[in-house]
């Protein structure tokens, strides 16, 4: 079994000095060098598809096909639309100036932030570590990068990866548990970007708050699916099934638990039952498609939920695999453990609902969630999206929203703060720097002590 050795407090502090050094150099400023950066990225992507893949196989049971559609392909999808705008994100923006401030003109500017922290989690770990810095690269920033040690293949793979195609004073790799993210969380970085739970969130934003740093918080939480009364049942079990079992519910925006109108409910247990078996066939722990959980405490935790409901579709489990089968839990109270966090596997409770306010209140009751799932006619969906708050949502999908480089991705509230994909990634690791040119040919008296013509002054103001 591969082991992750930690990253010594000394050669913490040498590689962030190093970054500081050279990103003061301006290495990182001109259009060119970043360009070329990002293409090394998506060469080295490519050279090491195969290793990644091996790696999220031996770590999470993730196949071939999973790894490409969830992690390496949304990377290379994000690098590529990257090099199509980056010139143009860079370029100066011109930006109106009042009469009062004649002969003046202004434009805005956007300028790196600097040495950028990136803490990725084990769920999608090479998603969820190099898409954030396609944004660090972009913007003109150097990165130290942290993968998770509950992966240790996947780290130790992109540990290489990295190390073969950078330079550690442009971008560095740091291994380790948590200790190690507590001798990084004491360095000065100018943003940090961190992709986990809340509470390891408000561990990060505490440290942050030391320096004033910046953070970017991806966190998670319980995202509710809504299946209407108008929803297309089949289709809705479908995308709900693969949702849920994609990387076996460890996925921070997986549906988190199901809200179903009582007339629908019958026909969704049967229609999802139909659907886990066409996603993974009827032997679901024989399928390459279907991962297992990350650890032995990951595995204890999440089936401790199995005991907080009646069992309407799965509940198989196999300890030495990490395996737990797709499950449907019924008659799950409010307050039941499986209902207070974020499940991360492949268990959905399902409450019942006889109309649409009781849904809106239930779910506004609760934390802000990443993301939010409905299904049903698309008048009532943009009625609750546009009533209740959450990172981001689909109406009659799940997951895909995520997919899309072209729309920003984040959450809001106890979910996150920060966005990133395609320009926002960009953004996220810039500064827009607000700049006035005044000429010298000419300098009117207006503003200057003991303020003559103060009446005409005053209604140019």
């Amino acid at each position: 079994m591969t082991h992750i050795t930690n990253t010594t407090q000394q050669e913490i502090q040498e590689i962030v000095a190093a970054q500081r050094e050279y990103f003061k150099s301006g290495a990182t400023l001109p259009y060119e060098f970043r360009k070329q950066q990002l293409k090394k990225l998506l060469a080295a992507i490519n050279k090491w598809e195969k290793q990644l893949s091996e790696a999220l196989w031996n770590d999470l049971h993730k196949s071939y096909e999973e790894a490409l559609l969830t992690e390496i392909s949304i990377v290379t999808g994000e690098i590529k639309n990257h090099l199509h705008h980056l010139k143009g994100w860079m370029r100066r923006r011109s930006s109106p100036t009042p009469l009062k401030m004649f002969p003046s003109r202004s434009y805005i500017t956007s300028e790196p932030l600097g040495n950028a922290l990136i803490i990725s989690p084990w769920n999608y770990p090479v998603q969820l570590l190099l898409n954030p810095l396609v944004g660090a690269i972009s913007a003109g920033c150097t990165a130290i990068l942290k993968p998770s040690p509950y992966v240790p293949n996947v780290s130790r793979v992109l540990q290489e990866m990295i190390e073969e195609t950078f330079v550690k004073e442009y971008i560095g790799v740091v291994q380790g548990n948590r200790e190690v993210n507590g001798h990084l969380l004491n360095q000065r970085f100018d943003i940090i970007f961190f992709t986990g739970s809340p509470s390891l969130g408000r561990k990060v934003m505490t440290a942050a708050a030391k320096n004033l740093t910046p953070v970017v918080l991806e966190l998670g939480g319980k995202s509710p699916c809504i299946v209407d009364k108008e929803a297309n049942i089949k289709v809705a079990a479908r995308r709900i099934a693969w949702g849920k079992t994609l990387n076996a519910g460890q996925t921070c925006i997986a549906p988190d638990y199901l809200l179903i109108h009582s007339s629908q409910k019958a026909e969704f247990v049967n229609e999802f039952a139909k659907s886990v078996a066409a996603l993974h066939s009827n032997d679901i722990r024989s399928s390459k498609h279907y991962v297992r959980m990350v650890s032995d405490a990951a595995f204890k935790r999440v089936t401790s939920y199995l005991n907080d409901g009646e069992i309407l579709f799965g509940g198989t489990t196999n300890a030495k695999e990490r395996y737990i089968e797709p499950t449907l839990l019924d008659n799950v109270s409010a307050e039941a453990p499986v209902m207070q966090e974020e499940i991360f596997g492949p268990i959905l409770p399902i409450i019942t609902f006889e109309n649409r306010e009781e849904v809106i209140e239930f779910v506004r009751n609760r934390e802000k969630p990443l993301a939010l799932y409905y299904f049903g006619d698309k008048k009532s969906g943009e009625e609750i999206t546009k009533r209740v708050s959450s990172g981001g949502a689909c109406i009659n999908d799940t997951i895909m929203h995520i997919a899309n480089e072209n729309i920003p991705f984040g959450g809001v509230g106890n979910s996150g703060m920060g966005q990133y994909h395609g320009r926002e990634s960009f953004d996220t690791f810039s500064h827009k720097k607000s700049i006035v040119v005044t000429t010298t040919c000419v300098d009117l008296p207006f503003r200057y002590m003991p303020y003559k013509f103060f009446a005409l002054v005053k209604k140019l103001l």
